[in-house]
């Protein structure tokens, strides 16, 4: 689960970081429909952890996450793949998507690590949680920069698909759990 984290949070600073410079740079778009255009992630991200949440007590955390993370690189994946005269409406569908993959994700992971914990070591299961946000977003944002220093102006693009494939490694490393578990 704290695996599953790290990637499912790399994924996102690549995308936070980089899909601004995206927007700007690639779609030319301005920075006020820059705003505008992140706002679709968290809004469907907000709608989905409660649904979430109640579907991962009837379902496995590893299933849950691995369909989560599998959407966000999809989602990933379209973004990077928009073309330079996109529309706003494709564009906001791929931020949704992306929006809807990690709060699929999101609500279960977090159950299964905090569960996995006796409630005496609660502290520490939520220390994990953050450590893993934390490395994995500071990861993500590492690898924009570099992206642009591999790619220049197409480095948005690069660290776009870098996302869908950290996302990607993500949904395989959850769906692990489901055969593991089974073994």
């Amino acid at each position: 689960s704290i695996c599953t984290a790290v990637a499912a949070f790399c994924t996102q600073g690549l995308a936070f970081v980089g899909l601004p410079f995206f927007f700007e740079t690639v779609l030319h778009r301005n920075p006020v429909q820059t705003g505008f255009l992140m706002a679709p992630w968290a809004v469907v991200v907000a709608a989905a952890a409660p649904v979430a949440g109640r579907l991962s007590d009837s379902h496995a955390p590893g299933l849950m996450g691995g369909v989560g993370l599998a959407i966000l690189s999809a989602g990933m994946a379209a973004l990077a793949l928009l073309p330079g005269d996109a529309s706003a409406l494709r564009i906001v569908a791929g931020m949704a998507v992306c929006g809807a993959g990690f709060g699929l994700f999101q609500s279960p992971n977090l159950k299964a690590i905090m569960s996995a914990a006796p409630a005496e070591r609660a502290g520490g299961a939520s220390g994990m949680v953050a450590m893993a946000r934390l490395h994995g977003q500071a990861l993500g944002a590492a690898l924009v920069a570099l992206c642009f220093g591999i790619a220049g102006s197409q480095g948005p693009v690069l660290a776009l698909w870098l996302g869908a494939g950290f996302a990607a490694l993500g949904a395989c490393t959850s769906a692990a759990r489901l055969w593991i578990k089974a073994a």
